[in-house]
């Protein structure tokens, strides 16, 4: 089992990174809430892991801290909910949020999100509400232990990044997380401003649905 790495960030292509790590680079899957806090590429990150093995695959997911790990790890085991709808559940909201959300039975919120019709809420809500007890009791003292090294990223370049290339990349994540293409393109275009870059065009679009 892989529970944690730690090495220079190679690439980032929300929500998929690259670390390498000792010369092996480890492909990573993040929910957006961890990818956010990620420095600059070329930088060190540590990221805690949970690691699927499939028939067809064997992906790697990274988190922030160990509370957004511990929130995946407690989806997946509800029924319905796989790693792919886990990863959209944590990108549309913190795990704050989250905990909230089932907490106060906010069947609203989590209908919401990608592939959660009212049915797969209410029954995330009931089987998630005692076992997730333990996490809010602990919110408070739980801080991201994901090491950045820097301020906003910029991946130390100034180049202009064509506005068409922005867009494509912001629907290509929101799809990744489980939108339909034409939703992702209405998400997107809604909230788009000048001078946005890529992961703010997401965290703006994700925070518009809810």
């Amino acid at each position: 089992m892989i529970g944690r790495i730690h090495g220079q960030l190679l690439e980032k292509a929300p929500p998929d990174v690259l670390v390498d790590v000792g010369g092996v680079g480890y492909e990573l899957q993040l929910p957006m809430t961890s990818f956010y806090q990620l420095p600059a590429v070329g930088e060190t990150c540590t990221l805690y892991t949970h690691f699927v093995v499939r028939e067809d695959a064997q992906l790697l997911f990274g988190f922030a801290d160990k509370l957004e790990r511990g929130l995946f790890r407690e989806l997946i085991k509800a029924n319905g909910v796989g790693p792919k709808l886990g990863l959209a559940i944590l990108s549309g909201m913190s795990a704050k949020q989250f905990l909230q959300v089932v907490q106060h039975e906010d069947v609203a919120s989590l209908t919401n999100l990608p592939g959660i019709g009212k049915k797969t809420a209410e029954r995330l809500v009931v089987e998630l509400r005692d076992r997730l007890a333990k996490f809010t009791r602990n919110l408070e003292s739980t801080g991201s232990e994901l090491l950045a090294g820097a301020g906003p990223d910029n991946g130390g370049e100034n180049a202009i990044v064509a506005l068409s290339d922005v867009k494509e990349e912001a629907m290509s994540a929101l799809v990744a997380l489980g939108y339909k293409p034409p939703q992702a393109s209405k998400m997107v275009n809604a909230v788009y401003q000048d001078g946005m870059d890529s992961e703010a065009l997401i965290r703006q679009a994700l925070k518009a649905a809810l």
